[in-house]
């Protein structure tokens, strides 16, 4: 499909389903964390997402090699994915979705500091400014609330273990953005994620106490679910859509996922929503869709 200067009624769709794939994310990751040990898990996702990103660039003729100039920045890639969803697994075991949404999807705010920092030509201006103002005040309405409800306490090493980890994800986008590993296909950049990640998280894992827990055929599924559809097939469409349609309009649908984590959150494991969360959800979105929302071009 050719580059496109606008979200057309399709790539509406794609964004939407994609924030839907991303609350729901939330929900099966926390199910699957009774079956089996957080950190285990986050390894198994990321070993089974190899072999099915490796079968899509079999089938798209995409080849994968390993040129001096990318090493180092794919191995950080691979570090902070391993670290990032470490620390997502590990919120969701202590704290209910409802506030690591709220939290984790708060990365296009770090996201903006990173680049604000590191990056020529993405200063925050006045209107960023407000919107960053209003999404940490959000998350530090959350983080201040400690009646969660529902069925997970309010954690704060959960909380910060989610804060974290929207961190991480920041500097992959940054690190995607900044060094040459940019120049490298999405399916690339996605299997340096998954294989540094796998070898990272499955040694690690028995540090953190048992592998196995409670395990059903539910957490089979929801693992599966996680490897193929999320960690696989979700992270590739979200690489597409941002190579047919314009970033920015991309980015401004992220606003929508911890709207709908804390919608599966309530709807699928009875999490109580009290007004605290409601009113962090609301700055934190409208805080992510001003910083995500362009500038008007001067006319002429």
């Amino acid at each position: 499909m050719p580059r496109k200067d606008r979200i057309d009624a399709f790539g509406v769709t794609g964004l939407l389903m994609f924030a839907l794939l991303m609350g729901f994310n939330q929900v099966v990751i926390k199910v699957v964390n009774d079956g089996l040990q957080p950190v285990f898990a986050a390894g198994l996702r990321s070993a089974g997402a190899i072999l099915c990103v490796a079968l899509w660039m079999w089938l798209r003729g995409v080849r994968f090699r390993i040129a001096p100039r990318t090493f180092w920045p794919g191995i950080w890639l691979g570090l902070f994915f391993a670290v990032e969803f470490m620390l997502v697994f590990v919120a969701l075991d202590l704290t209910s979705v409802a506030r690591v949404s709220v939290i984790f999807y708060s990365m296009p705010v770090w996201l903006s500091l990173g680049a604000h920092l590191l990056l020529p030509g993405e200063r925050i201006g006045a209107k960023k400014a407000v919107g960053l103002a209003l999404a940490i005040a959000g998350v530090a309405w959350a983080m201040a609330d400690r009646d969660a409800g529902g069925t997970a306490p309010a954690s704060l090493v959960g909380d910060l273990c989610a804060l974290a980890g929207a961190m991480c994800w920041a500097a992959i986008a940054l690190v995607a953005r900044a060094t040459p590993v940019s120049q490298e296909p999405p399916e690339v950049q996605l299997l340096w994620q998954v294989v540094v990640s796998s070898l990272v998280l499955l040694p690690l894992a028995p540090l953190f106490g048992p592998l196995v827990r409670e395990f059903e055929p539910i957490h089979a599924w929801g693992l599966g679910f996680l490897t193929v559809v999320v960690a696989s097939g979700g992270f590739l469409f979200w690489f597409w859509l941002l190579k047919v349609y314009p970033a920015s309009g991309v980015a401004s649908f992220s606003f929508l996922s911890p709207v709908f984590g804390v919608v599966f959150g309530w709807l699928i494991l009875g999490e109580r929503i009290g007004p605290s969360i409601l009113g962090a959800l609301a700055l934190v979105a409208v805080g992510i869709v001003l910083i995500n929302r362009p500038a008007r071009r001067p006319p002429g």
